[in-house]
């Protein structure tokens, strides 16, 4: 239905004052304001009722934005409403809206409909919605929704966001399959800013792409009876991943105070910070992060069987800097990460963390992580024995010049492994352990020997033994003879040439025993150690 000539409504549509007001503020792009100043009753989601006299009609409000008046001469027409009771239902389904729409502490008595439409840019700030469907909703510019109640859900799967999308301070509870926003799919040119948000139910974000940041710092994600609170597997987010605290100036946050005015967030009255806090589960499963995905001083709240998952996802640099998680599971098998930037008292306990292929290049600690701190960690991922975050943690070590850590970790390595042996080989595994260290400690080879051969030498220089072939022996020398027993492979020309009788005849050959034990010890941790396992 067509406006009509000279910029008045259609014939048969009859406006009310409120309506009237609003058509003509819409001509000349001006605001449309029905507030009465006082904050009660302004509030959008309090309980003050909202008469006739700040009220009309969605399909009015559809009727300015798909096809509607021409502007005032001399002016750009525009939908801004402020205080306005939207009554009826606002459809748009599949249309195509010009003007610039901007609509501040309004409230709406149905959902708004907006999927497969097609906006400019459409701002929606402090307003009381009982739901928003918008999928495959394409805007040029921004979407922005802060500080806005919804109160069944927002679905923008497959939505499309020229620049950014806006969720300052939103509150948005669950719909009737469980989730708080649907956003699979969702396609965003820069930045999706949703901080100090309060999602109640699961918010997904399924194959969505951020064309520069995605920030979470400060918001509530809650969906304690739920499996997850955030559901994204193979997101894209061509920068950072921010699910940290709000509020500090030494933070990121920063950065982005006051991008949007005047849609800037501010932390909760009387307190300096406010902590990223999820209740639930995390799923970033195959993710791609451009930059970083950073967790400083978030809260995981979780129940039994609920993980923060991030298996497979690549990043440049992992900032897991949070609290420790009381239950649940933190799950890295798969992932790559270059830089880990951690804290010790930020991974949890046994049964708590899973890392198996989990790969890194270089460790980052923040605060004291001594290395047997570093084998707790690892342990807490192997409940059962896998040779590869110790290999992966040596490696990490060796490359930032930690060679004797490097070499720690590989004898607890072997040590561990030992426990899964049978008998005979933990016997001789403890035999290498006290030995030589399986190797990895040679100078113990060192001192095992000079032990045996002081006291062969003392033996035999007590209890020299008999000739085989008379004048053919040469000049007795116990030190020599000890020595010669001791070292395998090479000879010095003195064993050949005595007998040892009785015990003697017993020493001699546990002498000759435990050289080859010595020996063969140490060539077994020589050829770990060439190959840098």
């Amino acid at each position: 239905m067509p406006a009509g000539q000279g910029g008045e409504p259609p014939e048969g549509v009859r406006l009310t004052p409120a309506e009237w007001g609003m058509w003509q503020a819409f001509r000349n792009g001006s605001t449309h304001d029905l507030r009465s100043r006082n904050p009660v009753q302004d509030d959008p989601v309090g309980q003050y009722r909202w008469g006739p006299e700040r009220s009309v009609r969605g399909r009015i409000v559809a009727l300015l934005l798909l096809d509607g008046p021409p502007a005032q001469p001399g002016r750009v027409s525009a939908l801004k409403l402020s205080g306005v009771y939207i009554t009826g239902t606002l459809d748009l389904s599949g249309g195509t809206v010009k003007p610039y729409v901007e609509l501040t502490g309004c409230r709406f008595q149905n959902e708004v409909l907006l999927p497969e439409c097609n906006f400019t840019t459409l701002r929606m700030v402090d307003c009381s919605i009982p739901r928003l469907e918008a999928a495959r909703l394409t805007t040029e510019g921004d979407l922005h929704l802060p500080r806005c109640t919804v109160r069944a859900g927002i679905r923008l799967t497959d939505a499309h966001i020229g620049t950014d999308l806006l969720l300052h301070q939103l509150t948005v509870h669950q719909d009737r399959k469980g989730r708080s926003i649907s956003a699979d799919g969702m396609t965003v040119g820069q930045d999706l800013q949703a901080e100090m948000m309060e999602s109640y139910g699961e918010m997904s974000l399924r194959g969505a792409q951020i064309g520069v940041s995605l920030s979470l710092r400060g918001s509530r994600l809650s969906n304690p009876y739920g499996r997850r609170a955030l559901n994204a597997p193979q997101l894209t987010v061509e920068r950072s991943l921010y699910m940290t605290a709000a509020g500090l100036s030494s933070t990121p946050i920063a950065d982005s105070l006051g991008t949007t005015p005047p849609y800037g967030i501010t932390p909760v009255q009387g307190t300096r910070i406010q902590h990223f806090v999820c209740e639930g589960g995390i799923r970033l499963d195959d993710g791609r992060i451009g930059d970083a995905v950073d967790f400083y001083q978030a809260r995981f709240l979780m129940e039994p069987g609920q993980e923060v998952s991030l298996r497979r996802i690549q990043t440049p640099e992992l900032r897991f800097l949070g609290e420790r998680p009381r239950a649940g599971r933190v799950v890295l098998s798969g992932a790559k990460i270059v830089n880990l930037v951690d804290r010790s008292t930020s991974w949890p306990g046994p049964g708590g963390l899973a890392m198996a292929g989990f790969a890194y290049e270089t460790l980052i600690p923040r605060g004291p992580f001594p290395l047997a701190r570093r084998l707790e960690w690892v342990a807490a991922a192997t409940p059962e024995y896998a040779p590869e975050p110790y290999e992966q943690l040596a490696a990490a070590l060796r490359a930032s010049g930690e060679d004797a850590d490097a070499r720690a970790v590989l004898l607890a390595k072997q040590r561990r492994r030992r426990e899964t042996l049978p008998a005979a080989g933990k016997a001789w595994g403890y035999l290498q352990d006290w030995t030589v260290a399986y190797g990895y400690k040679p100078g113990r080879a060192t001192l095992w020997m000079g032990v045996l051969w002081a006291l062969g030498a003392f033996l035999f220089d007590r209890n020299p033994p008999a000739e085989l072939r008379q004048g053919e022996s040469p000049h007795w020398n116990a030190a020599l003879y000890a020595l010669d027993l001791l070292m395998p492979v090479i000879d010095l020309g003195q064993d050949n040439f005595w007998k040892p009788e009785g015990r003697f005849q017993w020493a001699a050959s546990a002498l000759i025993v435990l050289g080859w034990i010595l020996a063969t010890s140490v060539a077994a941790g020589a050829s770990r150690l060439l190959r840098r396992s």
